[in-house]
């Protein structure tokens, strides 16, 4: 499970390589960690059919029962303690923190996201799994140098709703990224899953715009040998 990555190339170089027509990041500052619940670029396509590079947050909403599951365990704590527990209230205020990763996106809560308006392409130049027997963080990257490359996301526009009870109800873009098997050089660190990467142009094209029957092929691994290990434990300021 993917839960920190980095992103240290320009803002044309993303434009580039994903034939993105219009830019709304502003001054897009290198991000060497990024982490759930922050802001990060994405390319989309926007209302008006246009390719744009755009920021939004990471973790997209999840599902109605994992919600419910939460607020009932608050109304229990609540009740032991000879609170009132309004369900409707806290209902309205359980903060969702979001999911990052998505491994079934045939499943019934991510049928909404498979339409080709809201996929999206997330830019990274390293991302990392953790394995505290070989280190901490092991952070892998397509080469030392550490070129552009994308996750195959989903996005939302203009979610409503609680991510932390400090910050009450925001309104806010969200994204999250697949995952599949890992390849060999993952499996090492992290036996369960990998990012679905995405390194061919053809490819990019493929997930934003084809059916969802032909995008969603693309859920699998990147080829063994294909990734290459670029730091083990590093700082998280030196990704």
């Amino acid at each position: 499970m993917c839960n920190r990555y980095a992103l240290t190339t320009s803002q044309a170089a993303i434009r580039q390589a994903a034939n993105a027509m219009r830019d709304l990041t502003g001054n897009l500052a290198a991000q060497p960690r990024i982490f759930p619940d922050e802001s990060a670029p994405i390319i989309r396509t926007g209302e008006d059919g246009v390719r744009e590079l755009a920021m939004a947050r990471w973790g997209l909403p999840s599902p109605s029962r994992t919600i419910l599951e939460a607020v009932g365990r608050r109304a229990d704590r609540m009740r032991s303690r000879g609170e009132r527990a309004d369900l409707d209230l806290l209902l309205k205020d359980e903060p969702d923190r979001g999911l990052t990763n998505i491994r079934h996106p045939e499943s019934l809560h991510w049928r909404p996201y498979q339409a080709a308006a809201q996929r999206c392409l997330v830019p990274f130049t390293s991302f990392s799994e953790f394995n505290r027997a070989a280190g901490g963080d092991i952070w892998f990257a397509l080469s030392d140098d550490r070129p552009l490359a994308f996750f195959a996301g989903l996005w939302r526009g203009r979610w409503t709703g609680v991510r932390a009870l400090n910050k009450g109800r925001e309104t806010l873009d969200l994204f999250g990224f697949l995952t599949c098997r890992p390849n060999a050089e993952v499996e090492a660190a992290h036996p369960k899953a990998m990012p679905v990467i995405l390194t061919e142009a053809e490819d990019l094209e493929r997930w934003l715009s084809a059916p969802w029957a032909e995008a969603r092929s693309l859920q699998r691994p990147l080829a063994d040998g294909a990734l290459s290990i670029v730091k083990r434990g590093a700082p998280l300021d030196d990704a």
